[in-house]
């Protein structure tokens, strides 16, 4: 790999790949006796904490996603049969 005027360097698919990353993504250097290691960093806030967290295991339900999901934003599905609100299939007379 060639050094960019800015110290950049292109990270090759494969190795990409192996580590996980995607765009976007931060990596992060580590200094062995031999020389450097790269590694995609895990998401943290300010204070080093995983931000995600504190949201393991709130989805483990019997619901699921749609119908959590709807309940959430206060939907409810519409009763089988009911085309009241199905202009679809409402004739136009010319």
């Amino acid at each position: 790999m060639r050094v960019t005027t800015k110290g950049q360097v292109t990270i090759p698919k494969e190795i990409r790949d192996a580590l996980g990353i995607e765009a976007g993504d931060e990596v992060e250097f580590e200094e062995t006796e031999s020389g450097y290691t790269i590694r995609k960093r895990e998401p943290t806030t300010a204070d080093g904490d995983d931000p995600f967290e504190k949201y393991r295991g709130s989805a483990e339900s019997e619901e699921t996603m749609p119908e959590r999901m709807r309940r959430i934003r206060g939907e409810y599905p519409r009763e089988v049969g009911d085309d009241s609100d199905d202009d679809a299939d409402a004739e136009v007379e010319a």
